[in-house]
Parts: C-alpha cells; sequence; structure tokens
C-alpha cells in the first residue's frame, strides 16, 4: 500500500483562516488515514509565526515563486517527513488554496478505460457458444433498439424483444418504447401546439398581425384535439415502422413477445396469442423502461396517465393533474396551452431533485398563465359522476368535478413479470429498479440500461448512450464506460427550463455555501419584448462556480424560450471542464437569449439587481 501524503499547516492559533483550513484538512486525514497525514504546526501568535516564515526564510526554500511573497495565514505545503526541519517538498498555498486543494482530493479520480474493464465481472461469453443468439435484448424502447443494432454492426447475433403491457385503461402502442409513444415526442409536439397557440394570444397584436374576430382583447381561436391527435398518432405510426426497418436492415430479429427468464441463460417467450416458446442467449440486456404509478385511493382506477393521454380520442375537457412530477406539469402545461380548464394537485414542492428556484419560478410562470394549483392537496376518493364526468374529493375535504383526472406521480421500473427470481437478481423494492454496476448486474451475463436501472438518469438520450456503450465493450473490445455526470435535461413546461451540473441547492450541500458563488440574469427575452401580455415575467438564467481561482462551473441553469437547444452546447462544454473565465470570454450571438449566459456578470453574493437592461 502506498504511504499516505504528508501536509503541512502552520499559522497561529487566533487566526480563523487558520482554524478553519486546518478543521478541514484535520477531517480529510481523519476519513482517509491511509492517504493523508496532516501535520499542524501551531506557532502561537502572529509574531512568532511571521518570525519563522519571513524573517526566518522558510518560505525562501520553496522552488516555487509564489511562496516567496507569501505572508499570510496559514501556510500549506507537502513534505516528504513529518519533521519541518526537513526540506519542503511542494507548496499549496494559503487558505484559499488549500480549500481548492482538498476539493480535488475529494474529486473521484477517472478510471482508466482499462480499469473499468477490470470493474466488470467475467460473463463467460464465447465465440463458440452453443446457444440461438450472441445477445438477446428485452425492451424495444430506445436504449434498447440501440444497442441491438450496434451489437449487430460488430457481427453479433441479435433478437429484440418487445411487448407493450396494455396500460389500465387499456392503451397500447408500437416498436419504440415510451419516449417515441407515449413520452417526449407527443409531449413535444403537442407543447409546441400550445406554444402556437400561446403566441397567437399574446404575440400577434403587437407584432401586427391581424386573425378577425376577438374576444375582449385576444383574437378567437378554435382548437381541434381530434386533428392533433391523429396527427401526432400518425407521425408516431411513421416511426414504429421506420424502426421495424432499421432492425431488419441490421440483421436483428424482432419478437413480439413477452419474455421471462427460465435460467441465466433461457428465455421464455409468450406472444400476443397465447402461445409459449423458448429462446436462448450467451448474453442478455433488459431494457424495459418503466411504467407510471397509480393513484392509490379509493376510485383510483378511474384516472388516467401519461400513457393514456396522448391517445385519447376526445378532447380530455376539464382535467385535473396530479403530481409535482416534470410529466404531471408539462402535461398540465400543454394542456392549458391549448385552452383547456387545468388544475394541478401537489404533495409538497415542484419538481423534486431540480433547482428550487427555476422550480418556484415555473410555478408562478404557470400560475400566472391560468393554471390552477391546489398545494399540499391530493385526491382522497375519485367517482364517477354525471356520466363520464369524475368527482373529486381533496385531503382538505375540498370537492370538484373534472372531465379527466391525469396522475403522473412517479414511475416503477417495469420488472415485476420478468422472472428475475430465477436468475438471482434482486431488484430495489420501492421503485423495482435492476442495481448494475457498470449496467452489469448480479447475474454477471445479463446487463440492463435505461430507465430499469437503479440510479440512472430516466432520460431517453442516455439509455441510448448507455446502450451504445455496452454493446462496444460486450462485442467490439472497447473499454470506456458511459460517464453519467454533466447530463442536460430539459422541462417543456410553460416556460422552458434546461439545466447541466448541479443544482444550487446540491452545489451548496456539496461544497458549502461559503464555497460557491451564483452569477445570475432576470432578463426579457426580445421575442417577448412587444408584447403586453408577457410584460408580467422574465426569463431567467445562472451559472454556479466554485470558488477555486479557475472558477469552475458546477451547474448551468436557463429558463425562457427554447431551453433544450440553448443548453445543449453548454453540455458539451461541462463535459471538458467549463470554468467561468472561458464561459465570459466567449462572445455570444446576438440578439439570442443564449446570449445572457456568456454575459453573466452579477453574483447573488453583490446583492446587487439580477435583472438585465440595455441591448
Amino acid at each position: 500500500m502506498a504511504s499516505p501524503q504528508i501536509l503541512h499547516i502552520a499559522g497561529w492559533s487566533t487566526c480563523g483562516f487558520y482554524r478553519r483550513a486546518s478543521s478541514v484538512l484535520g477531517s480529510l486525514a481523519l476519513l482517509f488515514p491511509t492517504k493523508l497525514k496532516v501535520v499542524d504546526h501551531d506557532m502561537g501568535s502572529r509574531a512568532d509565526y511571521r518570525s519563522w516564515l519571513i524573517e526566518g526564510g522558510f518560505r525562501d526554500k520553496f522552488p516555487d515563486s509564489r511562496a516567496h511573497s507569501h505572508s499570510s495565514s496559514p501556510f500549506v505545503w507537502v513534505g516528504d517527513s513529518q519533521s519541518i526541519d526537513d526540506p519542503p517538498k511542494d507548496y499549496v498555498g494559503g487558505h484559499d488554496d488549500t480549500l481548492a486543494w482538498c476539493r480535488s482530493f475529494m474529486k473521484p479520480a477517472e478510471a482508466s478505460t482499462s480499469e473499468a474493464a477490470e470493474l466488470m465481472a467475467e460473463d463467460g461469453h464465447t465465440s463458440d457458444h452453443s446457444y440461438d443468439y450472441d445477445l438477446v435484448v428485452i425492451g424495444g424502447g430506445s436504449g434498447g433498439m440501440a444497442a441491438a443494432k450496434e451489437a449487430a454492426s460488430f457481427g453479433a447475433k441479435v433478437a429484440c424483444l418487445d411487448f407493450v403491457k396494455p396500460s389500465p385503461q387499456g392503451t397500447t402502442w408500437g416498436l419504440g418504447g415510451t419516449c417515441v409513444n407515449v413520452g417526449c415526442i407527443p409531449k413535444k409536439l403537442m407543447h409546441q401546439g400550445a406554444l402556437i397557440r400561446e403566441g397567437i394570444h399574446l404575440d400577434s397584436e403587437a407584432f401586427g398581425i391581424s386573425l378577425g374576430e376577438t374576444n375582449g382583447d385576444e383574437p378567437v381561436t378554435q382548437h381541434s384535439w381530434e386533428t392533433m391527435r391523429e396527427n401526432v398518432i400518425n407521425y408516431i405510426r411513421g416511426l414504429n415502422f421506420k424502426y421495424r426497418v432499421r432492425l431488419r436492415e441490421k440483421s436483428v430479429t424482432y419478437l413480439n413477445k413477452l419474455g421471462k427468464f427460465v435460467d441465466k441463460h433461457t428465455l421464455e417467450c409468450t406472444d400476443k396469442k397465447g402461445r409459449v416458446s423458448q429462446i436462448t442467449s450467451s448474453r442478455f440486456l433488459i431494457a424495459v423502461g418503466g411504467r407510471p404509478t397509480p393513484l392509490d385511493c379509493e376510485g383510483g382506477e378511474l384516472a388516467i396517465s401519461s400513457d393514456d393521454i396522448f391517445s385519447r380520442e376526445k378532447s380530455p375537457g376539464k382535467t385535473l393533474c396530479v403530481g409535482a412530477s416534470y410529466i404531471s406539469l408539462e402535461c398540465a402545461g400543454f394542456l392549458a396551452g391549448i385552452g383547456l380548464d387545468v388544475t394541478v394537485a401537489v404533495r409538497s414542492i415542484l419538481l423534486r431533485g431540480f433547482d428550487r428556484e427555476c422550480a418556484e419560478l415555473i410555478g408562478d410562470y404557470m400560475e400566472d398563465h391560468g393554471i390552477k394549483f391546489k398545494k399540499q392537496n391530493l385526491p382522497k376518493k375519485l367517482e364517477k359522476v354525471e356520466g363520464d364526468k369524475i368527482q373529486v374529493t381533496f385531503t382538505d375535504d375540498s370537492v370538484d368535478v373534472f372531465d379527466t383526472v391525469l396522475v403522473a406521480i412517479g414511475r416503477q421500473a417495469d420488472t415485476d413479470k420478468l422472472g428475475l427470481e430465477n436468475v438471482g437478481i434482486e431488484v430495489n423494492p420501492k421503485n423495482k429498479k435492476i442495481p448494475a454496476k457498470l449496467e452489469q448486474t448480479a447475474c454477471p451475463n445479463i446487463y440492463a440500461v435505461g430507465d430499469v436501472m437503479q440510479g440512472c438518469p430516466e432520460l431517453t438520450p442516455v439509455a441510448i448512450q448507455a446502450g451504445l456503450f455496452l454493446a462496444r465493450r460486450l462485442f467490439n473490445g472497447a473499454t470506456e464506460p458511459l460517464d453519467y455526470q454533466n447530463i442536460c435535461t430539459t422541462v417543456f413546461t410553460p416556460i422552458e427550463y434546461a439545466c447541466v451540473g448541479l443544482s444550487e441547492d446540491d452545489a451548496i450541500e456539496k461544497f458549502g455555501a461559503e464555497n460557491i458563488e451564483v452569477y445570475h440574469s432576470s432578463f426579457m427575452p426580445l421575442e417577448w419584448s412587444l408584447s403586453s401580455g408577457r410584460s408580467g415575467h422574465n426569463a431567467f438564467t445562472k451559472v454556479i462556480v466554485d470558488k477555486s481561482p479557475d472558477e469552475n462551473v458546477l451547474g448551468i441553469h436557463f429558463a425562457g424560450p427554447n431551453a433544450g437547444e440553448v443548453m445543449q452546447g453548454y453540455g458539451v462544454a461541462m463535459k471538458d471542464g467549463l470554468t467561468f473565465k472561458s464561459l465570459v470570454n466567449t462572445v455570444g450571438i446576438h440578439p439570442t437569449s443564449s446570449e445572457e449566459i456568456v454575459t453573466l456578470a452579477v453574483t447573488k453574493s453583490s446583492g446587487e439587481d439580477a435583472a438585465a437592461g440595455g441591448c
């Protein structure tokens, strides 16, 4: 075992900077005794300290010229021994430099590709095995199809099973998984419909566009749910067909069957007519994704979920969205945006896990745009009244009647009927997800990617990348794992929100409020500036940095038009270790909302107004 690194710190006992740096170093040494040894030199007084450091010439012993002008407390250096009299090795610096050193010490070391390969257990695969397939993928969503096609491109014999179990309301869909059929794609299209209608109502008059008849100050618009639904479904059916063609082009065998493990190399397959067969494979990949968590209250079966909303034949009408998740708020947003009466019932805070300041901004924007919120309030009883209407009794005993109740309170992995007990894989009892390391489960020849894997961000591009990286490791000799850090995401609420990296709250928890800075700006996007209906709200952005000399960027957040398009490029920079200096040294594109991020100058700690002005 390597010897611990020896770090010396010198100062005087009444110096607050010395005491603080010494305390932090002492904590690290206590936590990592085999890696760090801290030697503390308390000089007693400022005069004694300066006499030793300056008059005694200790600082002049370092080749680093920065040490020669150091006069403050503390003074920190790396040595080869614990004696203060032995020649020093490397100069670290003062208080701020020492805290930066500590953050660097605590940063997880990046595993080399060879180390990542060593972390994966041997799965027993050989090129001359006797099984039907090299790889069988269970799940025809984004991650599963990506892995299947990539593995096949390297010469592997691959089959992909996809079988959609109907929702409690009886909704089914085609090949492609949640995102394509009942998630990202229809959501974004319907969100776009809402934005178009919003633009007509709020912006047309200011831009000199006359639409004829008005109702008060607003132009009259009529929205046809049936037309939008038909066009969205037809587009998705086209995607379903293309996916089957692409699997065939890659020589992937497509099986519209439900899979269940018999043993670690055998899968029982059941088709829609109930006919049962078996296939064998050297390796398996579980990519079954998740399904919505049902509403657990009396009459909860009357509620629909995001699995059902996009294919609903008639307009949802007056709708209650249950939940504070991004799915609930996105659905509430586009339903209200096309002119429906929408209420959102939430148990606690909006968008848990996202930046609190931005989440509250989204909530305020939605309320001001006509969406009603019942806070700290959930349904406790649903019952049919007046034909197909649903009467909802809430936990505060208030009662209201809705045409549709949509529940979006979370999701669970779709692992119940996989037969995982037959291959020694235990799921997380709370969310039914599969624990995995480098996508490898407790059964070494069975892997998992996407929403079904414990700890994986529930994002389609993450599942796709994980599937591609895994296929390359399994069948093309690659060793590089997917980096799950600093992944961009966007919430398509009426005011869109995108982010990458840490929220302000998480940065404070991880580094301490005193060790971070926040640059922020509240601004009016140019495309909103002529419309009186937009005057009540600004867009907003903030960048969170550490207080190291480089001001490393810890997180970027943006709430405003086209948030996803704005954030994607910054995600690339974050993967390469973006600093605030690099950010503000970048020339912006004018006039754009994204430009606000590279021109940030106001810090929260300054107390100055974040509202931007001028060109």
